[in-house]
Parts: C-alpha cells; sequence; structure tokens
C-alpha cells in the first residue's frame, strides 16, 4: 500500500520517550485532563461491563483492513483511519493514553503503532499493565458510554516505518539493520508451521518473543531489562520487526521506539513471506 506523506505539523505537546509508557498511577491523577484521550483496545465483551471511566473503545478492525491478496491485519487507506481515529474524538491537541482491555498487550501496541505511523507517536503512551492493573488497585471502572462528537486531526504519515517483504528481501546482508522475529521459539524453528504457508523464519533473523519484554503481570520490564533484550536482539542496528501478521512485532516496535531507536515493522510479515515461493525461508531442520 502507497500512501502519500503529508508534512504536516502536530501541535500538541509531545511526551518524551521515558513518558511513553505511563503508570496507572499518573492516568488516575490525569484522567480529568481536558485533552486526555483514553482508548481501550479490545471488544465489546471487555469493553461493555466496566472500562477506565471516559475510555473509548477501538477494535484492530477498526483499523486495519484484509488486502486483496488475504493478508490480514494490514493497515488500510488514510481516510479510514482518519475516520476509525476521529469518531475517538482525537484532535491535534489529544494526549493519548492505549491501553489493552483484555490479556492482548500485542493488540495495544498495534494500536500505537498506528498511531506512531499517522505521526500521533509522540502524543502516544502506553498504560503499563493496562485495564488488568487499574483493577487490581482497585480504581473505578463504569460501563458509561462516553458521548464523543467525531473530531479532526492532522495526520503526518510516517510511511517510513512500515516496510514490504522487497524491502527486507534487499537487506537481508544489510549490516545497518537486523530483522527481529517476534514469534514464539517453535514458529521461529520452524517446528511449527502456525497455520503459514511454509515453517520457519527470515534467514538471519533474531529471535526475540514479545512474551519476553513483558512480565508475569504483563506489565512492560524495567526500561534496563528492555534495553538489556533488545541489544541482545539487535545489538545497535535498527531493529525491523515481524511476527505472523504484524500484531506481535508491533510490541518490540514500541519498546525500541520508547528506547529512543527508530525501528521499522513488517507489517505483512511472516503471513506475506512464507507465501512468496521466491523468498528464501530458514528452519533449525538440518
Amino acid at each position: 500500500m502507497r500512501l502519500p506523506f503529508l508534512a504536516l505539523c502536530l501541535i500538541a505537546p509531545a511526551f518524551a520517550s521515558t513518558d511513553m509508557l505511563v503508570t496507572t498511577s499518573w492516568l488516575a491523577s490525569n484522567l480529568r485532563g481536558r485533552d486526555i484521550v483514553v482508548l481501550h483496545v479490545g471488544t465489546e465483551k471487555d469493553y461493555k461491563p466496566g472500562h477506565i471511566p471516559g475510555a473509548r473503545l477501538v477494535t484492530l478492525p477498526d483499523i486495519s483492513t484484509t488486502g486483496e491478496n488475504g493478508l490480514q491485519l494490514e493497515l488500510p487507506p488514510l481516510d479510514t483511519l482518519l475516520v476509525a481515529f476521529g469518531r475517538l474524538g482525537i484532535t491535534d491537541h489529544s494526549r493519548i493514553i492505549v491501553y489493552a482491555g483484555n490479556d492482548s498487550v500485542q493488540s495495544a501496541t498495534r494500536v500505537w503503532f498506528t498511531l506512531d505511523y499517522l505521526g500521533l507517536g509522540d502524543h502516544s503512551a502506553m498504560l503499563d499493565g493496562g485495564l488488568a492493573a487499574w483493577q487490581a488497585e482497585g480504581r473505578e471502572v463504569n460501563a458509561e458510554l462516553p458521548q464523543v462528537a467525531p473530531t479532526l486531526f492532522t495526520p503526518r504519515l510516517r510511511p517510513e516505518v512500515v516496510v514490504g517483504a522487497e524491502w527486507v528481501n534487499s537487506r537481508l546482508k544489510d549490516e545497518s539493520c537486523q530483522i527481529v522475529d517476534a514469534r514464539l521459539p517453535e514458529f521461529y524453528s520452524g517446528a511449527n508451521a502456525g497455520g503459514m504457508p511454509r515453517a520457519g523464519r527470515i534467514p538471519g533473523a533474531m529471535n526475540a518473543p514479545y512474551t519476553t519484554f513483558l512480565d508475569d503481570t504483563r506489565h512492560f520490564r524495567s526500561r534496563d531489562d528492555l534495553a538489556a533484550l533488545m541489544k541482545a536482539a539487535s545489538g545497535r542496528k535498527m531493529p525491523v520487526s515481524y511476527c505472523h501478521r504484524g500484531q506481535q512485532a508491533t510490541v518490540i516496535y514500541f519498546v525500541a521506539r520508547y528506547l529512543g531507536m527508530e525501528p521499522k515493522m513488517y507489517d505483512g510479515s511472516f503471513q506475506d513471506w512464507s507465501a512468496r515461493r521466491d523468498l528464501p525461508v530458514e528452519t533449525d531442520k538440518k
């Protein structure tokens, strides 16, 4: 997909990279801020019973599409994203807090990645621990549906953060970047095809399962731990993450941005790569 680049400026105060991951205490203190927009990432099933007050529901189908080639969870056209986020009340002044409404942290980081692609990443943060952490601390939830008038915001597209199969294939031996596979080891090794046309991985990819960046409570690990994990995965190179279909890979993308790096994400991921018989696949099998 090729979208026009709009070199337009946002005027909202930006989060520093260290503020891209906020605590429940921070959100509780700032929840009523005029420009705060809280996004509950999940489904009606986990949103309707109770959500953070004022949170607006966003589902992955709202912000993605299935391409003509059958690839799932692809970035849709710009107009679709403008409508999807505009109905959530986002403006150029918004400070956006994204949280996981269920166990799927990778769904929440997919929303954050999409905001970053639109040029809103510097004005968006993840709530560490998501709704589970908020509720575990006994903080208020309600079932009220916020009344949100559709709004407009100024996109500042960052098409350079999204790459395709041709870009990846041309850089398999590029010493300036490192392909990072966010899937679990069984898929990386090729022991389990995971429903993909071919089992295995992109040649030369390092395995950094997205789960290793999270603790048992689905909080992100400490900044020092995240830095060590990223160093092991990509060293000083630019990380280019992928997974099954571009969801788990956004955990690595978010962590890299949080650490001040400039990552890229292969949106089609292995569902695309493995279906392309002209592209090489590597496994641990002798």
